[in-house]
């Protein structure tokens, strides 16, 4: 619990970091608050999750495969999702703020690809990773 809980804090302190460096219009502010709400981690697929963990042992193993199927399904159409969220606001910053976004979010990926402020499942801590844009 206590590793969540850190988690949840370094990605507040991330979001404030890249909230600040931005310097978003009070226009903008709408946008970033559906840009959070997007990429936050949804109690709903953590639950989902931890009762596939419990149930796996107690399945046979073809309902297991159909029950891995269905969590990929549903991961991939979370990311899909934040990905779009993401595409939406950061077409909504004038370009020194999409610099300052890439910067600060590829900054906290230790300068490479990988999870957006917020994570995800599939690059964990919490539960929102996104696909670098093409």
């Amino acid at each position: 619990m206590a590793a969540l809980a850190g988690g949840a804090r370094a990605q507040t302190s991330r979001l404030s970091s890249l909230h600040d460096a931005l310097h978003l219009t009070a226009a903008q502010e709408d946008g970033w608050r559906a840009y959070v709400a997007a990429i936050s981690p949804d109690p709903s697929a953590e639950a989902r999750h931890r009762e596939m963990q419990r149930m796996m042992p107690t399945l046979p193993t073809p309902r297991r495969v159909d029950l891995v199927n269905a969590e990929v399904d549903a991961d991939a159409a979370m990311v899909h999702r934040q990905g779009a969220a993401v595409k939406a606001f950061y077409a909504s910053l004038s370009p020194p703020q999409q610099d300052a976004f890439d910067h600060q979010t590829a900054q906290a990926q230790g300068g490479g690809a990988g999870p957006q402020p917020g994570g995800s499942r599939l690059g964990r801590p919490s539960g929102d990773s996104l696909p670098q844009p093409r």
